[in-house]
């Protein structure tokens, strides 16, 4: 499977994912950045990580 391929079949899990993990920023608080990696490094395989990690960093910024 090329990396296209796997972007594609994997993109919308990946964006949920991100936002399941960004909904539980407040009610961790300073604790969710420690937690958020944990989970992160939980995720397999990696190429599927690395999409959380873009979605969660893409999904963070200020609307432009």
């Amino acid at each position: 499977m090329s990396r296209a391929d796997f972007h594609q079949q994997h993109a919308e899990r990946a964006i949920a994912e991100a936002r399941r993990l960004l909904a539980r920023r407040e009610s961790l608080g300073p604790r969710w950045l420690a937690w958020v990696a944990t989970e992160l490094y939980q995720l397999s395989p990696p190429a599927y990580a690395a999409m959380v990690r873009r979605e969660l960093e893409r999904l963070s910024q200020p609307a432009s």
